[in-house]
Protein backbone atom coordinates (compact mmCIF):
# COMPACT_ATOMS: atom_id res chain seq x y z
CA UNK A 1 0.00 0.00 0.00
CA UNK A 2 1.37 3.39 -1.02
CA UNK A 3 1.30 5.94 1.79
CA UNK A 4 0.65 9.68 1.28
CA UNK A 5 4.31 10.35 2.14
CA UNK A 6 5.46 7.87 -0.51
CA UNK A 7 3.17 9.46 -3.09
CA UNK A 8 4.57 12.87 -2.20
CA UNK A 9 8.18 11.73 -2.48
CA UNK A 10 7.49 10.04 -5.81
CA UNK A 11 5.81 13.15 -7.19
CA UNK A 12 8.62 15.39 -5.93
CA UNK A 13 11.13 13.28 -7.83
CA UNK A 14 9.05 13.08 -11.02
CA UNK A 15 7.17 16.39 -11.33
CA UNK A 16 6.93 18.52 -8.16
CA UNK A 17 4.10 20.73 -9.35
CA UNK A 18 0.91 21.16 -7.30
CA UNK A 19 -2.20 21.87 -9.36
CA UNK A 20 -4.26 24.39 -7.34
CA UNK A 21 -7.82 24.00 -8.59
CA UNK A 22 -9.53 26.91 -6.88
CA UNK A 23 -13.19 27.15 -7.90
CA UNK A 24 -13.39 23.61 -9.29
CA UNK A 25 -16.86 22.03 -9.13
CA UNK A 26 -17.54 18.30 -8.77
CA UNK A 27 -19.03 18.31 -12.27
CA UNK A 28 -15.69 19.49 -13.70
CA UNK A 29 -13.46 17.36 -11.51
CA UNK A 30 -13.18 14.35 -13.80
CA UNK A 31 -12.44 16.19 -17.05
CA UNK A 32 -10.12 18.79 -15.53
CA UNK A 33 -8.42 16.11 -13.45
CA UNK A 34 -7.89 13.95 -16.55
CA UNK A 35 -6.31 16.89 -18.37
CA UNK A 36 -3.90 17.54 -15.52
CA UNK A 37 -3.02 13.99 -14.51
CA UNK A 38 -2.57 12.83 -18.09
CA UNK A 39 -0.11 15.71 -18.52
CA UNK A 40 2.00 14.31 -15.67
CA UNK A 41 0.77 16.06 -12.52
CA UNK A 42 0.49 13.91 -9.40
CA UNK A 43 -0.23 16.60 -6.78
CA UNK A 44 -3.83 17.88 -6.85
CA UNK A 45 -5.21 20.50 -4.47
CA UNK A 46 -8.84 21.61 -4.25
CA UNK A 47 -9.03 24.76 -2.10
CA UNK A 48 -11.81 24.63 0.46
CA UNK A 49 -13.27 27.91 -0.78
CA UNK A 50 -14.35 26.07 -3.94
CA UNK A 51 -17.93 24.82 -4.49
CA UNK A 52 -18.46 21.47 -2.69
CA UNK A 53 -14.71 20.85 -2.31
CA UNK A 54 -15.04 17.63 -0.34
CA UNK A 55 -17.11 16.05 -3.10
CA UNK A 56 -14.45 16.98 -5.66
CA UNK A 57 -11.72 15.56 -3.44
CA UNK A 58 -13.57 12.26 -3.03
CA UNK A 59 -14.18 12.01 -6.77
CA UNK A 60 -10.58 12.78 -7.71
CA UNK A 61 -9.11 10.51 -5.04
CA UNK A 62 -11.15 7.62 -6.48
CA UNK A 63 -10.39 8.47 -10.09
CA UNK A 64 -6.66 9.11 -9.60
CA UNK A 65 -5.36 6.64 -7.01
CA UNK A 66 -1.82 7.25 -8.22
CA UNK A 67 -2.05 10.96 -7.36
CA UNK A 68 -1.80 12.73 -4.01
CA UNK A 69 -5.16 14.49 -3.74
CA UNK A 70 -6.19 16.89 -1.03
CA UNK A 71 -7.25 20.37 -0.07
CA UNK A 72 -5.90 23.87 0.02
CA UNK A 73 -6.89 26.85 2.14
CA UNK A 74 -7.16 24.52 5.15
CA UNK A 75 -7.44 26.84 8.15
CA UNK A 76 -8.48 24.77 11.17
CA UNK A 77 -8.35 21.31 12.71
CA UNK A 78 -11.95 20.44 11.86
CA UNK A 79 -11.29 21.10 8.18
CA UNK A 80 -8.31 18.73 8.30
CA UNK A 81 -10.65 16.03 9.61
CA UNK A 82 -13.21 16.72 6.89
CA UNK A 83 -10.53 16.48 4.20
CA UNK A 84 -9.35 13.19 5.65
CA UNK A 85 -12.91 11.85 5.80
CA UNK A 86 -13.35 12.77 2.12
CA UNK A 87 -10.31 10.66 1.24
CA UNK A 88 -7.87 13.54 0.97
CA UNK A 89 -4.22 12.86 1.76
CA UNK A 90 -2.81 16.37 1.30
CA UNK A 91 -3.33 19.48 3.45
CA UNK A 92 -2.12 22.83 2.12
CA UNK A 93 -2.58 26.10 3.99
CA UNK A 94 -1.88 29.76 3.22
CA UNK A 95 -0.48 30.20 6.72
CA UNK A 96 1.37 28.43 9.54
CA UNK A 97 -0.95 26.95 12.15
CA UNK A 98 0.72 24.41 14.44
CA UNK A 99 -2.60 22.76 15.33
CA UNK A 100 -3.47 22.17 11.69
CA UNK A 101 -0.07 20.61 11.05
CA UNK A 102 -0.29 18.41 14.14
CA UNK A 103 -3.70 17.07 13.14
CA UNK A 104 -2.57 16.36 9.59
CA UNK A 105 0.47 14.50 10.93
CA UNK A 106 -1.72 12.54 13.37
CA UNK A 107 -3.91 11.41 10.47
CA UNK A 108 -0.92 10.44 8.31
CA UNK A 109 -1.43 13.21 5.77
CA UNK A 110 1.11 15.28 3.88
CA UNK A 111 1.08 18.87 5.15
CA UNK A 112 2.41 21.93 3.30
CA UNK A 113 1.79 25.10 5.34
CA UNK A 114 2.33 28.58 3.98
CA UNK A 115 5.34 30.50 5.30
CA UNK A 116 7.13 33.70 4.35
CA UNK A 117 9.69 34.23 7.10
CA UNK A 118 12.40 32.13 8.78
CA UNK A 119 10.41 32.20 12.03
CA UNK A 120 7.35 30.71 10.32
CA UNK A 121 9.46 28.21 8.38
CA UNK A 122 11.26 26.83 11.43
CA UNK A 123 8.01 26.82 13.44
CA UNK A 124 6.24 24.83 10.74
CA UNK A 125 9.03 22.27 10.50
CA UNK A 126 9.12 21.89 14.27
CA UNK A 127 5.37 21.21 14.21
CA UNK A 128 5.89 18.39 11.70
CA UNK A 129 5.31 19.95 8.28
CA UNK A 130 6.22 17.72 5.33
CA UNK A 131 7.41 20.69 3.30
CA UNK A 132 6.94 24.44 3.05
CA UNK A 133 4.81 26.57 0.74
CA UNK A 134 6.47 29.95 0.18
CA UNK A 135 3.43 32.20 -0.05
CA UNK A 136 2.72 34.62 -1.51
CA UNK A 137 5.71 34.25 -3.79
CA UNK A 138 4.91 37.69 -5.26
CA UNK A 139 6.21 39.14 -1.98
CA UNK A 140 9.39 37.08 -2.16
CA UNK A 141 11.98 36.38 -4.86
CA UNK A 142 14.45 33.69 -5.88
CA UNK A 143 16.96 35.46 -3.60
CA UNK A 144 14.62 34.81 -0.66
CA UNK A 145 14.48 31.11 -1.53
CA UNK A 146 18.26 30.95 -1.63
CA UNK A 147 18.58 32.73 1.72
CA UNK A 148 15.99 30.52 3.43
CA UNK A 149 17.53 27.31 2.12
CA UNK A 150 20.93 28.41 3.45
CA UNK A 151 19.59 28.12 7.02
CA UNK A 152 16.80 25.52 6.79
CA UNK A 153 17.59 21.83 7.33
CA UNK A 154 19.16 20.32 4.24
CA UNK A 155 16.60 18.76 1.94
CA UNK A 156 13.65 20.87 3.13
CA UNK A 157 11.16 21.08 0.23
CA UNK A 158 10.44 24.77 -0.34
CA UNK A 159 7.77 25.44 -2.97
CA UNK A 160 6.90 28.98 -4.13
CA UNK A 161 3.21 29.63 -4.77
CA UNK A 162 1.74 32.75 -6.36
CA UNK A 163 2.49 34.24 -9.74
CA UNK A 164 4.36 31.18 -11.05
CA UNK A 165 4.39 30.89 -14.84
CA UNK A 166 6.30 28.72 -17.32
CA UNK A 167 8.46 31.75 -18.08
CA UNK A 168 9.71 32.42 -14.55
CA UNK A 169 10.18 28.92 -13.17
CA UNK A 170 13.83 28.61 -14.13
CA UNK A 171 14.96 31.50 -11.89
CA UNK A 172 13.24 29.99 -8.86
CA UNK A 173 14.64 26.56 -9.68
CA UNK A 174 18.15 27.96 -9.94
CA UNK A 175 17.74 29.39 -6.43
CA UNK A 176 16.80 25.96 -5.07
CA UNK A 177 12.99 25.81 -5.17
CA UNK A 178 11.97 22.16 -4.94
CA UNK A 179 8.74 22.64 -6.86
CA UNK A 180 5.78 24.96 -7.27
CA UNK A 181 2.11 25.42 -6.61
CA UNK A 182 0.32 26.60 -9.74
CA UNK A 183 -3.07 28.27 -9.58
CA UNK A 184 -4.86 30.57 -12.00
CA UNK A 185 -2.23 30.20 -14.72
CA UNK A 186 -3.29 26.55 -14.90
CA UNK A 187 -6.96 26.56 -13.92
CA UNK A 188 -9.64 29.11 -13.18
CA UNK A 189 -13.41 28.65 -12.97
CA UNK A 190 -15.03 28.12 -16.35
CA UNK A 191 -11.81 27.21 -18.15
CA UNK A 192 -12.33 24.34 -20.56
CA UNK A 193 -10.51 21.08 -19.90
CA UNK A 194 -8.79 21.28 -23.29
CA UNK A 195 -7.30 24.66 -22.38
CA UNK A 196 -6.27 23.34 -18.96
CA UNK A 197 -4.51 20.43 -20.68
CA UNK A 198 -2.63 22.77 -23.01
CA UNK A 199 -1.43 24.94 -20.13
CA UNK A 200 -0.56 21.91 -18.00
CA UNK A 201 1.65 20.67 -20.80
CA UNK A 202 3.36 24.07 -21.01
CA UNK A 203 4.20 23.92 -17.31
CA UNK A 204 5.50 20.38 -17.61
CA UNK A 205 7.68 21.32 -20.57
CA UNK A 206 9.01 24.41 -18.79
CA UNK A 207 9.80 22.50 -15.60
CA UNK A 208 11.47 19.56 -17.26
CA UNK A 209 13.41 21.92 -19.48
CA UNK A 210 14.61 23.91 -16.47
CA UNK A 211 15.53 20.72 -14.62
CA UNK A 212 17.59 19.56 -17.58
CA UNK A 213 19.67 22.72 -17.85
Amino acid sequence: MTTPQQKFETAMRALPLVAILRGLTPAEAADVGDAIVESGFRLLEVPLNSPKPYASITLMRTRFPQALVGAGTVLDVQQVRYVHAAGGELVVSPNFNAEVIAEAVRLGMVCLPGVLTPTEAFGALAAGATGLKLFPAELASPAVVKALLAVLPQGTPLMPVGGITPANMSDWRAAGAAGFGIGSALYKPGKQASAVRADAQKFVAAFTGAAAT
